[in-house]
């Protein structure tokens, strides 16, 4: 994962400042600033988090991360941990004490040149700030405002050469996808400006952005333009043409401002962005940040995180420093995706939000969303209505967004699972009619481009119940794999709708899509062993590749896990039939239908039995969002316990305070949440009202609702920091005994106290059937 300052969620173009705030009273952390457990710089080595950073060279998705050794740069957007091709750094600017021989073409311009090392003691990071210091003498520190950027650059002085700053700006992105742009100086301000027509990077289209960039601190000496690695004071407009001939990769080129030796070494430097127009660009940055100060700048975006936060709270006497870390970063980390571009969408008017950067949803309705509905709610309420604009004007709802363009969809229909999340937690102000008329448009009319929305395959998922290997689909256009994970997906997600259904009194929709929901067992094969080194692993029944005739295809159960050619699985069209996972990975995937699932799979016995292996043989890749809800699938064996060891068995071996310290790609945050909702001790299954239980990793933790005012608290009696005691006993909902090992959302609407009583060995707490997870079918 990579490293950028945030803005909040309700924010897009910043630095640290991300989309929540971060409080706890002192009583409960022991400290009083809960901004000092959070450490950004969790994950940043081996490759994402949000807005202005330093650029770097190397796995640079999203902007800096410590593995490098070179900065090109420092630019105004990111996207938080994509996991693939870079997205966003738009026009980044970069700022040199002086040009060698005071000649300015003996500077360096084009971004390979111009880069220079960052001394590795040098960063320091925090919600609201950035800070790093380079080999040429430049300190660098940025923090933000919702749509604009500041960054003070000092200069130590130090060369026997004159001090004479030159600060420029580079028509190009992170990843160098830019197809034509134009960049103007202001002779007499220094003002820089300009736009430019990007790819998103994991989508199609193109979109256009537009920057503002103005400068306190030191008299103008001059302006220019440059283009490659020769610069001149005329003319002062350059422009990159859409002809193929000046690709970023080649050649580069923009603006630059050169000033006299500034009075105090520093330079301000203050960046607004825009979608829309340069002018909008400029009134962003004069609006937001009038004055150019920085520290006040700064302490408004560490209040911005605190206040958002403030709904969560932690008893955490006893628990150790690095854990507390793990927490609240991760809760910082959870925070950031998708971003709030309303009144920066120039595709369509329309009075709804417009929110941006789902990095995806296939990975985010899995946690993050979930966790929006737990702890801010009206900000899940101002995405959905989003999503169902978005249905509005473009046919769809997306699977994947961003950078006002169709992003590509990995699996099923996800979305779906949102709407029914949020309308079975009660989100308010949903057009629930508006909502349902676009799941359904999911489940029965294949689009034309299925790789950027719907779903592909509908004839064969209607005629046979599932998705065949080599489906025969005249109908649409995608990428015909992951037959066997577009299946259990599309059941799920006809689930969903189903309960939609049921709750909007649609009786006869109810039933077909319930009926079709079932559909994953049509790719389950009963026989079907595996062989892990050559040694049969004693488990049958797998979910194996299916031909449209019905016979069965094979593919390796353990084939794309972390032991078989773990990297097989993307998507491309040689991408196999599993989505970033295994068949044994896949094979556990019908949260609605577990009680069939498990009958399938020999019983609870054999069910819990197989769920361990899979965790224990290095078969699992926690850094995959989909092996999430295998942690705590040990609640439908009527084994909760196991659930609590296995958090504990990730947390911290996987999730920790290390720049190495997240599992995988944080995904737009979902590894943060991952930990969040973990350590909290509700993991919820998203796309039904359901929490599971297990203990939280604090003695106590409050969620208060921003919108009802309720306080829902789980306290651990016995707490045990050391973490030998992590099994309930008993548990208490408002003083009255609780069984069940699940609780609803009301909890969190309604406020409450949940008690568990913690020992240090299993218990029958939450085992029996009637003590169960709801199922379609029932456990036998």
């Amino acid at each position: 994962m990579q490293f950028q300052i945030l803005c909040p969620r309700n924010a897009w173009a910043a630095a640290f400042y991300g989309s929540w705030a971060l409080t706890a009273s002192a009583a409960s952390t022991g400290q009083s600033d809960i901004l000092n457990h959070v450490n950004p710089l969790i994950g940043t080595a081996n490759g994402g988090m949000v807005k202005a950073v330093a650029d770097t060279i190397g796995e640079n998705q999203a902007g800096f991360a410590f593995d490098t050794q070179y900065v090109t740069g420092f630019s105004h957007m990111h996207d938080s941990g994509t996991g693939g091709s870079p997205s966003l750094g738009n026009f980044p600017i970069f700022p040199q004490p002086y040009c060698p021989n005071d000649d300015i073409n003996q500077c360096k311009w084009q971004l390979n040149d111009r880069a220079v090392a960052w001394k590795k003691d040098s960063v320091k990071a925090r919600p609201g700030y950035f800070s790093i210091s380079l080999e040429n003498g430049v300190q660098a520190e940025m923090t933000t405002t919702n749509r604009s950027a500041l960054y003070r650059f000092t200069f130590d002085g130090a060369s026997s050469q004159s001090l004479s700053p030159v600060i420029l700006v580079d028509l190009i992105d992170l990843p160098q996808s830019r197809t034509s742009g134009t960049a103007d100086v202001d002779r007499t301000t220094g003002r820089l400006t300009g736009n430019g027509t990007f790819n998103p990077s994991f989508g199609i289209g193109s979109y256009d952005l537009h920057f503002c960039i103005d400068f306190k601190g030191a008299e103008l000496r001059e302006t220019g333009t440059w283009t490659k690695n020769r610069a001149g004071t005329a003319p002062n407009t350059v422009s990159m043409l859409a002809d193929g001939t000046n690709t970023p990769s080649s050649l580069s080129a923009g603006t630059f401002a050169r000033f006299h030796s500034p009075a105090n070494n520093s330079i301000l430097a203050r960046a607004g962005v825009s979608f829309i127009s340069v002018h909008q660009a400029c009134a962003n940055a004069e609006r937001e940040l009038p004055n150019f100060d920085f520290e006040e700048t700064r302490s408004a975006a560490e209040d911005a995180w605190r206040e958002k936060l403030n709904v969560v709270t932690v008893d955490a006497s006893g628990v150790s420093d690095d854990f507390q870390e793990i927490f609240w970063s991760g809760a910082y980390r959870s925070l950031i995706s998708p971003q709030d571009y309303t009144g920066e969408n120039p595709l369509w008017d329309s009075d709804e939000p417009y929110y941006d950067s789902y990095y995806c949803i296939w990975d985010s309705f899995r946690s993050i969303h979930p966790l929006l509905t737990m702890v801010d709610p009206l900000s899940q309420s101002r995405m959905l209505r989003s999503l169902i604009d978005i249905y509005r004007h473009e046919g769809y709802l997306p699977d994947c967004r961003m950078s006002l363009c169709k992003g590509f969809t990995q699996g099923g229909s996800n979305a779906d699972v949102l709407m029914a999340d949020a309308y079975l937690k009660k989100v308010q102000g949903i057009d629930w009619d508006t909502a349902y008329e676009a799941v359904v448009k999911d489940a029965e009319v294949e689009p034309a481009n299925w790789n950027v929305e719907g779903r592909g395959g509908l004839h064969s998922w209607k005629s046979l119940g599932y998705i065949p290997t080599d489906d025969f689909d005249p109908y649409g256009v995608g990428t015909h794999t992951r037959s066997i994970s577009r299946t259990v997906e599309y059941a799920y997600d006809d689930f969903c709708i189903a309960e939609m259904a049921k709750g909007l009194g649609k009786q006869a929709d109810y039933e077909k899509y319930t009926n079709r929901s079932r559909n994953w067992a049509h790719m389950f094969k009963a026989d079907q062993t595996s062989s892990l080194n050559g040694s049969d692993t004693t488990f049958t029944g797998f979910l194996q590749p299916r031909y449209m005739n019905g016979t069965w295809g094979y593919q390796d159960p353990i084939f794309c896990s972390p032991l078989l050619n773990f990297t097989s699985c993307y998507l491309n069209p040689d991408g196999h039939e599993t989505y970033e996972g295994s068949s044994w990975l896949y094979t556990f995937y019908a949260p609605h239908d577990m009680g069939a699932l498990i009958h399938a799979l020999g019983g609870a016995e054999n069910f819990t039995s197989r769920l361990e292996y899979l965790h224990q043989s290095g078969l699992l890749y926690v850094g995959d969002e989909q092996a999430f809800l295998t942690v705590f699938q040990f609640h439908y064996g009527g084994r909760p316990a196991l659930s609590a060891k296995y958090s504990h068995f990730y947390i911290p071996s996987q999730f920790n305070t290390t720049v190495a310290g997240i599992a995988g790609n944080d995904d737009s945050g979902a590894m943060g949440s991952f930990v969040m909702l973990s350590m909290m001790g509700l993991w919820p299954v998203p796309g039904q009202d359901v929490y599971l239980i297990t203990p939280p990793y604090f003695k106590e933790v409050s969620i208060t609702n921003p919108l009802t005012g309720k306080t829902a608290t789980i306290r651990n009696e016995n707490f045990d920091p050391s973490y030998k005691a992590i099994f309930i006993q008993d548990a208490r909902l408002d003083g009255k005994k609780w069984t069940n090992n699940w609780l609803t959302h009301a909890f969190f609407i309604e406020g409450g106290v949940l008690e568990l009583t913690l020992g240090s060995t299993e218990s029958g707490w939450g085992t029996r059937k009637e003590d169960l997870p709801p199922s379609l079918s029932h456990y036998q």
